[in-house]
């Protein structure tokens, strides 16, 4: 990871990839290259997620029924592997797709899995929420910034695909 990825602490960083300027066009973009280039380089990629540790989540769309990919940072308690994500004005969609329909597919490295996220909520939520902001210093900022709790989903790895 290059020296000033591995520095970002603050939500504000004006360094962070989140806080970089960009058009409509490239946020509608954003994950279709990231996702090509996962998959061509075996989990491995480079820019703005350098260095970090990427899976992808596939969902089956709440409303559409479609499936919806998303590179997501991959978050470990021990043996326990989570998924969650910076939002402003409203939950993920793989968030509530994950919700509505907890089958997904997870892909880390150069492997595909089966698998079942589990959304977390009430006292499971608030316990692990308590730990990873306690041990993630920019989740923990980000969470000081926003007043909706961060989503956090628990994705329990199945058969090998």
């Amino acid at each position: 990871m290059s020296k000033d990825k591995q520095d970002i602490t603050s939500y504000d960083d004006p360094n962070a990839p989140w806080n970089q300027v960009q058009t409509d066009e490239d946020i509608a973009n954003w994950n279709g290259p990231v996702i090509e280039e996962f998959r061509a380089n075996a989990g491995q990629v480079g820019g703005a997620y350098e260095g970090a540790t990427l899976l992808l989540l596939t969902t089956t769309g709440a409303k559409s029924g479609k499936p919806h990919v998303v590179p997501l940072g991959a978050l470990y308690r021990g043996e326990t592997l989570c998924v969650s994500s910076f939002i402003e004005d409203r939950y993920p969609a793989w968030w509530h797709n994950a919700k509505a329909n907890p089958e997904v597919t997870i892909e880390m490295g150069g492997k595909t899995y089966r698998g079942r996220a589990r959304v977390l909520e009430g006292a499971a939520y608030d316990e692990f929420a308590e730990w990873a902001l306690a041990n993630n210093p920019l989740l923990a900022d980000f969470q000081s910034k926003t007043e909706r709790p961060m989503p956090f989903v628990i994705l329990e790895l199945g058969d090998q695909i």
